[in-house]
């Protein structure tokens, strides 16, 4: 007989979970963006079409689809499903999942699939724990991060599986998940009769970073919230009356404060500092205010960014500017003893200075090419007329004969370096 108070027990859960869990797509026709991947035709689309899995992590911002992509391809491949957070799970719990991926291939010939959402917070012992089990087909992994797989993700399990990259969603992708989530009365939002004013939509997609959670949650907020001045009451048309109309403010008051998507520990911290150093290098004022803004904004270390800014001014301008220096220095100095938020006007006159200085990277060069002949020629010896000579011993064998003091006398012919590379040049003005 079925346990008609558990499901009740279930279909309350399930009514009362957010939004984004109950738009969840069931499908890969109702799976919105990730085309690249999953479009009709391509590699993963066929493998999970066939049932040929292999074992992948997806590697993606929040809100790319990751988690749903997952339970997707279990439910088309019919295989067991086993779902771990790693922040919370360990190598314990994988011997449990283990034994009992074990069991079902043994006795029902059935696959088990391992999704480990956040892969990147096992340390490599518990990767190492995983690796035996997908070598040997026990398990078909599939991992999801947001972190740069390539660090996070030992190289013998990352070789076992396929990366696979997730976007953030396009504009077009949010905008179809939010009008689906307006007409779905099941799931959805469909029973409110909610409509978004001009700009309301927006705003809801510019503050999402691509994240389908953070429209579907906010958009639940704004629409259950409207009172009634809200509520269109035009009882003249059928289909407008009792239709909520949600305005920008209420988007905004739904969505609060949406940090910027920056781990200063993470993927995005390199690829920002990155963004910022070439559009130095390149001149672009412009760019450069506008990365250092987006820093100081996800909350970065403004020492951080002053250090990046010394080390600009001698490897991409260095003599063609040498007050380049002297300023990245200054701007450090007043960072250290100002601090935010006022040290941000010294960093952005920095970053302005640098940006329009004339740019040169000959002295960066020259210490390359002077480094691969160390590296080539090892430990040449100094010249004798170039070793000092405080003892006879060292007089009698020759230090410091024959050396030319530039000041007293004309040193033109005096070589400086080893024979061996004496011809060699570093330096190209």
């Amino acid at each position: 007989m079925p346990d008609l108070f558990d499901d009740n027990l279930k279909k309350n859960i399930e009514s009362s979970a957010p939004l984004a869990d109950r738009m969840r797509p069931r499908t890969l026709n109702d799976f919105v963006g990730q085309e690249d991947i999953i479009g009709p035709g391509t590699l993963l689309r066929k493998a999970i079409e066939k049932d040929e899995l292999h074992s992948m992590i997806f590697w993606g911002p929040p809100g790319s689809g990751k988690t749903t992509l997952a339970i997707i391809i279990a439910q088309m491949t019919n295989s067991e499903f086993v779902q771990i957070s790693a922040v919370t799970s360990g190598v314990s719990d994988l011997r449990g999942i283990v034994k009992n991926a074990q069991e079902l291939r043994k006795f029902n010939n059935k696959r088990t699939i391992l999704f480990v959402d956040e892969i990147h917070r096992w340390n490599k012992a518990q990767q190492d724990g995983l690796l035996p089990y997908v070598e040997k087909g026990i398990i078909t992994l599939i991992g999801a991060t947001t972190e740069n797989p390539s660090f996070e993700v030992i190289a013998p399990l990352l070789s076992r599986s396929r990366v696979y990259i997730l976007k953030p969603l396009s504009p077009l992708n949010l905008k179809a998940i939010i009008r689906r989530a307006l007409k779905d009365e099941q799931s959805g939002l469909g029973k409110y009769k909610a409509k978004l004013e001009s700009g309301a939509e927006d705003l809801l997609i510019k503050a999402s970073n691509g994240d389908a959670r953070i429209v579907l949650n906010a958009l639940e907020i704004a629409v259950k919230h409207a009172d009634e001045s809200q509520i269109n009451t035009d009882s003249s048309d059928r289909d407008k009356a009792g239709q909520r109309i949600v305005t920008k403010k209420m988007i905004e008051e739904a969505l609060q404060h949406k940090a910027l998507q920056y781990d200063k520990a993470g993927d995005e911290h390199y690829n920002v500092i990155s963004a910022f150093i070439k559009s130095l290098r390149g001149s672009d004022v412009d760019a450069g205010l506008y990365w250092l803004a987006r820093m100081l904004e996800a909350g970065e270390d403004p020492k951080f960014i002053a250090r990046r800014m010394v080390i600009l001014a001698s490897e991409d301008i260095g003599n063609a500017d040498p007050m380049a220096l002297v300023v990245a220095n200054a701007v450090f100095d007043a960072v250290e003893r100002i601090g935010l938020p006022e040290c941000e006007l010294n960093l952005a006159q920095g970053v302005i200075y640098l940006a329009k200085a004339p740019k040169s990277n000959a002295s960066y060069q020259a210490l390359l090419k002077a480094k691969e002949d160390v590296k080539n020629t090892l430990n040449l010896p100094v010249p004798l007329h170039l070793r000092n000579a405080p003892t006879k011993l060292m007089k009698d064998l020759g230090y410091g004969k024959d050396y030319k003091y530039p000041h007293s006398e004309d040193d033109s012919d005096q070589e400086y370096r080893p024979d061996e590379i004496k011809d060699h040049k570093y330096y190209e003005e």
